[in-house]
């Protein structure tokens, strides 16, 4: 799924407004960004500056309030609610800042939930999530529940998650903001990895600069627009 300029997500004049009682909220103005196929992504910038907000627009988590999102050479904005979140689940891998694990749940039975919407026979889906979590280094904590594994152990088995749909994006959103520096190293080397050794399309939203280091590039986002330089 690239388009044959090698461009994987192309947004082009999008503005996003957020309507709060008579107040609009202008967030993203007029934003072009465009990301090649394979490249690791930093997107860093202020609260508030609307960060999460691009984010969520690549992965078809919302809708621009003006222009397009094409991802892949598929315009996502203009499809249905439906059609979005097949598409979403053929394509997207996403990693939170808070792992969003369920706590009922061992690491394996979290990982295989994105595999439960599709057509997967038990014994594939196990398949996956055994190479998911291979890839990550947490084979041997499988049957482990959360509260039973470190923040970077449940970091990693969000990203196992994330990747076991061998998905076209992976979009994280401030991956290590709750890590000490050691497992935010940790967790910045498998994403590194990802993208290096798999192909892996990153864009990783970020307010530090230790992580956006890791990144093949970086843009910065001020006041709804992007800059390739960190705004004075």
């Amino acid at each position: 799924m690239s388009e044959k300029n090698g461009n994987l997500v192309q947004v082009r004049g999008v503005d996003k407004v957020f309507h709060r009682g008579s107040e609009d909220i202008h967030v993203l103005l007029n934003l072009d960004l465009t990301v090649p196929q394979g490249e690791f992504l930093a997107l860093m910038g202020p609260s508030g500056s609307g960060k999460s907000t691009l984010l969520n627009l690549i992965g078809g988590l919302d809708r621009p309030s003006k222009g397009s999102v094409e991802i892949g050479g598929e315009k996502i904005d203009g499809m249905s609610e439906r059609a979005l979140a097949a598409w979403r689940a053929r394509h997207v891998g996403l990693v939170f800042q808070f792992y969003n694990l369920l706590p009922v749940l061992t690491a394996e039975r979290n990982v295989e939930l994105p595999l439960l919407l599709t057509h997967l026979s038990k014994s594939e889906r196990r398949s996956h999530v055994e190479n998911a979590l291979n890839a990550v280094g947490l084979s041997h904590r499988s049957h482990h529940f959360p509260t039973q594994l470190s923040g970077g152990e449940q970091q990693r088995v969000g990203i196992a998650r994330a990747i076991v749909t061998d998905p076209t994006l992976l979009l994280c959103d401030e991956p290590t903001g709750d890590l000490d520096r050691k497992s935010g190293d940790e967790i910045l080397a498998l994403l590194q990895a990802l993208n290096k050794e798999q192909g892996k399309t990153i864009v990783m939203v970020t307010h530090d600069s230790h992580a956006s280091a890791r990144a093949t590039r970086t843009v910065f986002l001020n006041k709804g627009q992007l800059f390739t330089e960190k705004p004075e």
